[in-house]
């Protein structure tokens, strides 16, 4: 294919990206840094104007204006320690079954999930609540590894994610749609991952015993009282917030807004608020939003400069171009940004490099719905799948003294249900097109 100059100047920042990146330059500034460059030598004094644009787009956003309150939810309730009562109420109401600790982590996982989108704060949390208990009860350390692994990174896929709410804009979908379609997925990634250990466990005794009689609750009252006070009030606060997007009754912000106050209020309730706690969660979610939204600017500055210059438009054209069949080309481009995942964080993948396969999937025939939710799927896999698996490295942080081979051996095993997980959605669509067509979001 013949190439332009200004094209030629778009690849050329592209590559400027990659070396900058390897330096260990901090990429939002490598971004700006990038487009302003190659953009003035293409289209001159203009390039300045699109940056404060950008900028100001992003900043004035109402939509992304939930991600800070959706990140303050998640930080309140962990740092209150919610979840212990959480996990607790599940390790008494599963205490007999084999491999009841890794059921109760998968469910805390899952639920945890639906409060907050942060994996690293997730696979963390569970570490801490967890690793005790599977100590004590003599559980498989590579299997331990591998369901808390699985679990924590449900945050990714499952709503209110904080990926999912970046994604939407940058695919031109709806979050509300992005929402809808990613959460039957994600809760049956959970079955998955909970089928496969409880399978594994009641072959293999071992690997996860039930818990010692001494362990047992003395009554299903007192299992039914735990539930009641551990899970229902935040069963009831996800429900209300995810229903209230999902019905169109609020806009996720307005949701987000409500999950916060109602956070506030559990918090205060169960008698778990001190100024430390509250304080950390502000410093945390100022931090990490602010860093979001700034990334956010600067990847749609150099995405804007790189379709500006036809970038898109022209490695568009060239994966069209292959000489490959529909489904061979999405693998291929699924693969791509799965290896790229390996090494960068979600959030240049998802602003730079998934809108540079839009054309090209648009132009396929695939809904671009569905397309999305496997980038989110695949991305998952991604912080699942040693060596550079970013939730191998939390476990190893949170637990010093497992082994890091042992912790990759374990996660490998739930890549597997990964990967099986993902076949299943590509053979069947309507596992993630279902709700959101039902609920009248999208169209087929």
């Amino acid at each position: 294919m013949d190439i332009s100059y200004n094209q030629a100047l778009a690849l050329l920042s592209m590559l400027g990206l990659f070396v900058s990146m390897a330096t260990g330059f901090p990429i939002a500034y490598t971004m700006i840094f990038s487009g302003l460059v190659f953009g003035y030598l293409a289209i001159g004094k203009i390039v300045f104007f699109l940056l404060t644009q950008q900028f100001y787009m992003v900043m004035a956003d109402p939509i992304l204006g939930a991600i800070p309150l959706f990140l303050f939810m998640g930080y309140l309730l962990d740092g209150a320690g919610l979840m212990d009562r959480l996990f607790r109420a599940f390790q008494m109401l599963f205490a007999r079954l084999p491999g009841s600790l890794y059921a109760a982590v998968s469910v805390t996982g899952t639920i945890f999930a639906c409060a907050t989108g942060i994996v690293g704060s997730a696979v963390n949390l569970l570490c801490v609540m967890a690793e005790p208990s599977l100590r004590r009860s003599g559980y498989d350390i590579k299997m331990s590894a591998g369901i808390i692994a699985a679990s924590g990174t449900l945050g990714i896929i499952i709503p209110p994610s904080v990926m999912l709410i970046v994604l939407g804009p940058i695919v031109g979908l709806p979050v509300t749609a992005i929402f809808a379609g990613a959460l039957i997925p994600g809760l049956v990634l959970s079955v998955i991952y909970l089928t496969y250990t409880l399978i594994r466990c009641t072959i293999n005794p071992k690997l996860g015993p039930p818990l010692p009689r001494e362990m047992w609750p003395t009554s299903y009252l007192v299992v039914l009282k735990e539930l009641i006070i551990g899970v229902v009030p935040l069963v009831i606060l996800i429900a209300c917030v995810l229903g209230s997007i999902l019905a169109g009754i609020a806009t996720p912000t307005e949701a987000a807004a409500c999950g916060a106050f109602g956070a506030l209020t559990l918090v205060i309730v169960y008698g778990r608020m001190t100024w430390a706690i509250f304080s950390r969660a502000l410093y945390k979610t100022a931090v990490l939003a602010a860093m979001i939204l700034v990334l956010i600017a600067a990847c749609n500055f150099f995405g804007a400069v790189f379709a500006r210059l036809g970038g898109a438009s022209y490695l568009s054209n060239l994966l069209m171009n292959l000489d490959m069949s529909p489904w061979a080309t999405l693998v291929l481009i699924l693969v791509a940004l799965f290896l790229i995942g390996w090494a960068l964080e979600w959030i240049p993948l998802i602003l730079v490099f998934v809108p540079l396969t839009l054309p090209a999937v648009q132009g396929l025939g695939f809904d671009m719905l569905w397309y999305s939710i496997l980038v989110a799927l695949v991305l998952q896999t991604s912080w699942l799948t040693p060596p550079v698996a970013l939730s191998g490295y939390f476990i190893k942080g949170s637990i010093p003294h497992w082994d890091l081979m042992d912790i990759y051996k374990g996660m490998l095993e739930y890549v597997g249900c990964q990967v099986f997980g993902i076949i299943v959605f590509m053979i069947f669509p309507a596992l993630i097109l279902w709700l959101p067509v039902y609920l009248g979001l999208w169209r087929l």
